[in-house]
């Protein structure tokens, strides 16, 4: 049977925040470029971007500890925190563009003013928090960061947390109000309707089966149509893998040398879900903790505010747990079939690596809601059980790859593109803080998908991002020029009491 192809200048594999973002950036800078846009869901933003599958923190390395170590001297270092900070900061220049040249509209719909707080106990990780606070409270990204130690101002802050707890040990907070609540998935969907009124062509419920490389050097693209049972086969330049954790298998299909001796590791979520009125009025802030011993990055503990559909809500994880599935809706084989000839040994090296992340994972799953009760009543001493239940998170599939400094099967935690040496296939890999840095990492695929083409859009990168090229944390003035008119444009100016 001869195959009808369909030409197209880009493919977009997923309708998730990467490929929405991708998708807007590219339709800004060629706007006659030819766009499609393959989703295997029903509608944008359900996967990774939904917002119950997605923490929604607007990571900023406001208040994650773990972006900001402790050095063998004792002095803390914030360069990741830095880094992270001035890539949130480059999603919030885009999405004011995009509001304020009317291409999306409402953005109390996708982003609301919220404070991210620290929260810790014991005398060691009291003076850790201090110590941290000093050091970012220096840098011009951090200044509006406060540190207390003082039960009777901590009782202000976090009045849910306060209530009822015995002080068998010091604790200490920070706050910073310039945090944000980010719904990931209200955002993609703003994006994604703005692309189809342009003609960029969405397809839902379209399955990408395989992508291999034409004798003419463009890639073919075969993709099973679920609704009308029928293979459809399109070509392009230009390949963006954005599936989430379905990445990786599609990244295998295109045998490019970059997708060698890489392997995904899938880790899922739980989170408590308050439903209770009262104790959710009670709390206003995202409040992160510090990860207990032998637990991933990921694990972090945080009590966060909200907002979904309009409605204020509390949620407190996450809790691990392990599924072989790479996707929510993803294959029980997923795991299984993403072992290859040329990962097996990084795979095998990664198992032997972390045998103490699995042991916490068993651990998590076993746990009675009890004992997660109890985790939860370190931040909320209280907390009662008819009050919380639990929902499913999303998943999340972390990098395997070989690295110099660490040897073979190194787990990696954060976010990567895998691109070919070419640039016309690029894969986005990994998980947090991805969401939330997608613009930062979209223009990245882009400068090294398009080197040619960037010279010419620069002018037009800078009108949507004015800090492009520049670092914030170098020029001060711009920082605040930036603060200002981007607050202004996304309503983060409004009071908590609108909220609360």
């Amino acid at each position: 049977m001869s195959k009808n192809y369909h030409k197209t200048d880009a493919i977009l594999i997923g309708a998730g925040i990467m490929s929405a973002t991708l998708g807007t950036l590219l339709k800004e800078l060629a706007p006659n470029w030819n766009i499609r846009v393959f989703e295997k869901l029903e509608r944008a933003g359900e996967e990774s971007s939904n917002v119950w599958n997605n923490a929604g923190t607007g990571h900023a390395a406001l208040c994650e500890l773990n972006y900001t170590k402790e050095q063998a001297d004792g002095s803390i270092d914030i360069t990741k925190a830095i880094k992270v900070n001035e890539q949130f900061q480059i999603s919030k220049q885009f999405w004011s563009y995009l509001v304020n040249t009317n291409l999306i509209r409402n953005p109390q719909d996708f982003i609301m003013p919220l404070p991210h707080m620290s929260f810790v106990q014991g005398e060691q990780n009291v003076e850790f928090l201090r110590k941290r606070y000093q050091t970012m409270g220096d840098h011009p990204l951090f200044t509006d960061m406060e540190f207390s130690d003082d039960p009777d101002q901590l009782k202000k802050w976090i009045p849910l947390m306060m209530k009822d707890r015995y002080f068998t040990e010091p604790i200490a907070a920070t706050k910073i109000d310039s945090g944000t609540d980010v719904n990931f998935g209200s955002i993609t969907r703003k994006m994604f309707d703005h692309l189809e009124s342009q003609d960029t062509e969405v397809n839902y419920s379209h399955s990408v089966q395989d992508i291999k490389r034409n004798s003419d050097g463009e890639w073919e693209v075969k993709v099973y149509d679920m609704v009308n049972h029928r293979l459809e086969y399109h070509t392009t330049d230009f390949v963006f893998i954005g599936g989430g954790g379905g990445s990786l298998h599609l990244l295998q299909k295109t045998g490019i040398p970059e997708s060698k001796h890489i392997g995904g590791f899938p880790v899922s979520g739980l989170f408590m879900v308050c439903n209770n009125p009262e104790v959710v009025a009670e709390h206003h802030a995202k409040v992160y903790g510090k990860a207990k011993v032998g637990a991933p990055p990921m694990s972090v503990p945080h009590l966060d505010t909200r907002f979904i559909d309009n409605e204020k809500s509390l949620l407190f994880g996450p809790f691990a747990g392990f599924s072989p599935r790479f996707l929510k809706t993803g294959s029980m084989l997923d795991l299984l079939t993403s072992v290859k000839t040329d990962n097996f040994v990084t795979m095998s090296a990664a198992g032997m690596k972390n045998a103490s992340l699995t042991k916490y994972l068993i651990e998590q799953v076993i746990s009675s809601k009890e004992q997660r009760m109890e985790d939860l009543r370190e931040f909320i001493p209280n907390a009662k059980s008819e009050d919380w239940h639990l929902v499913e998170a999303g998943q999340r599939v972390q990098i395997i790859k070989d690295t110099d400094s660490e040897g073979k099967g190194t787990l990696q935690f954060g976010t990567e593109v895998v691109s070919s040496a070419d640039g016309s296939v690029a894969a986005l890999l990994g998980a947090s803080p991805g969401a939330s840095t997608a613009v930062h990492v979209m223009l990245e695929v882009i400068e090294k998908c398009f080197p040619e083409q960037v010279k010419e859009w620069e002018p037009k990168i800078k009108e949507m991002i004015p800090s492009y090229g520049i670092s914030l944390a170098e020029n001060p003035e711009l920082l605040q020029e930036i603060h200002q008119t981007a607050d202004e444009a996304l309503g983060l100016n409004q009071k908590e009491e609108v909220y609360s």
